[in-house]
């Protein structure tokens, strides 16, 4: 997704509930005594993964059975392109992250999807601060994004930076740090977080843009080093690492967030439901306190609001992909 600060969703944030009061069965495989699917287009243990797990945990504590359906392959794109052709009736949902529908269409030349035609933002459930690391093996006294910068005009070697994937949110936004710092740097797509720390931690790669949850078991090892968050504040997890902004990078900023949609042809009703199924499940302390061990914060947006949300992130990342160059025909 995007540049979602906190501020913004303090905007858009609205309070469902008192107006569903009385709405009937979620779904209608639930009122047979069936069990929904949570469709997630990557593999067991991953981010979105083990998000949409919590949220089905606290779906069942509200006697709302689902489970959860990986259908990995294609950066998440064949499950969103599934979601389309399943049952409009709440029975099956996808969780997935925004830059699926604000940057992917701005990426991929053939999506088997419409984010607009095709699926409905149901709510928006939790949110993920950028960072940008280091590698040890760089000179310790590379310590802030000024030292970073002054090091790599003066070195014509290690000018590149790694991202979990091609034409992810983290891409971007190195994109955007490589304009404001005036150098350009080679972004470097890895197929996941996993194997891209690997590659820092070992000094193949001398710069990572990750989220958080990738750093929190190294923080005080002295394996990598953090130099900035992209959130319009420090993050939680984070305190002492400085905002872009606090450096003097304003334009490099975007957060990362997790929604749950379904197809777009869902009953009002039946969408109004599971969103304040997802708001109440936000509030549950067990889905945040399983969301923060992963670095993320439980951050509930309605079905408006989240589409309102995805509208104008998709208008913003627009022009920030077609000056980069970047395309992707697969």
């Amino acid at each position: 997704m995007t540049d979602l600060s906190r501020r913004s969703f303090a905007k858009y944030v609205s309070c469902l509930a008192p107006a569903l009061a009385g709405i009937p069965a979620l779904t209608h495989a639930q009122a047979d005594g069936g069990v929904g699917r949570i469709v997630v287009g990557y593999p067991p243990g991953g981010t979105l993964d083990q998000t949409a797990r919590r949220l089905a945990e606290a779906w069942k504590a509200q006697n709302r059975a689902y489970v959860v359906d990986n259908r990995p392959g294609a950066a998440g794109r064949i499950a969103n392109g599934q979601l389309k052709r399943e049952r409009a009736d709440g029975s099956v949902v996808l969780c997935t992250h925004t830059s699926a529908m604000t940057i992917y269409p701005h990426v991929y030349a053939k999506l088997s999807y419409d984010p607009v035609k095709d699926l409905r933002p149901v709510a928006l459930l939790a949110s993920a601060t950028c960072v940008l690391a280091i590698s040890s093996a760089l000179p310790s006294e590379i310590r802030t994004l000024a030292d970073y910068v002054r090091w790599l005009k003066a070195h014509d070697i290690g000018r590149t930076y790694a991202s979990p994937a091609a034409g992810s949110l983290a891409q971007f936004l190195g994109y955007r740090f490589s304009q404001a710092a005036g150098v350009p740097l080679t972004h470097v797509a890895y197929r996941g977080s996993a194997p891209a720390m690997q590659d820092l931690l070992g000094g193949q790669v001398p710069a990572y843009l990750g989220f958080v949850g990738d750093f929190l078991q190294y923080l005080g090892s002295g394996k990598v080093r953090l130099l900035a968050v992209t959130g319009e504040r420090r993050s939680r997890f984070l305190k002492d690492v400085p905002t872009f902004a606090e450096q003097g990078f304003g334009t490099v900023a975007g957060l990362e967030s997790y929604g749950v949609f379904a197809p777009a042809s869902t009953p009002e009703a039946t969408v109004a439901a599971l969103a304040a199924a997802t708001q109440a499940a936000s509030r549950d302390k067990a889905l945040a306190g399983g969301l923060e061990q992963i670095g993320l914060e439980a951050t509930y947006l309605g079905s408006a609001e989240y589409a309102r949300l995805i509208a104008a992130e998709r208008e913003r990342w627009k022009p920030v992909v077609e000056a980069s160059g970047f395309k992707a025909d697969e």
